[in-house]
């Protein structure tokens, strides 16, 4: 006789690594779930943007934007640390251009971060001092970066 080995599958509940001879394991009903999908809403209708899960709050493509951005500035940042070497004038030649390039990556992640927020229902003064701007600086921003992206 085999032993059947256990594994814990959520919060104090157990489940058997190979379903016993003849007994299926089952899911969660659809019905069961829909509760807390509901809480969930409703908790989103009283504070917009606030509760919002960020996959479905920002569009895939602007996801990816965002992503992209970091990425770009990550990767321009890492190849900074092997230009240190050779006249002091010509390392702070490359290592400013280089910085003031990934600067200008990290800008554009941000800027696309505070209109996603936006978007999402987040309130313009609170995303203003998330990033320590003024609010009509920031509204000028990101009516400019929706006219350069034909938004």
């Amino acid at each position: 006789m085999q032993a059947s080995m256990l594994r814990l599958v959520g919060p104090r509940t157990l489940a058997r690594s190979r379903p016993l001879h003849g007994v299926r394991s089952s899911r969660v009903p659809e019905a069961a779930r829909r509760p807390g999908q509901l809480r969930v809403l409703g908790k989103e209708k009283k504070a917009p943007g606030m509760g919002t899960m960020w996959r479905a709050g920002v569009p895939a493509e602007q996801r990816r934007l965002i992503t992209s951005a970091i990425e770009s500035a990550e990767e321009q940042l890492l190849q900074l640390r092997g230009v240190q070497t050779g006249p002091t004038a010509e390392v702070a030649r490359r290592l400013l251009r280089g910085l003031g390039h990934s600067a200008g990556l990290i800008e554009n992640a941000w800027k696309r971060t505070a209109l996603a927020a936006v978007n999402g229902g987040v309130p313009l003064q609170e995303v203003a001092q998330w990033v320590d701007v003024p609010v009509e600086v920031l509204r000028q921003m990101l009516r400019a970066g929706r006219q350069e992206n034909g938004g």
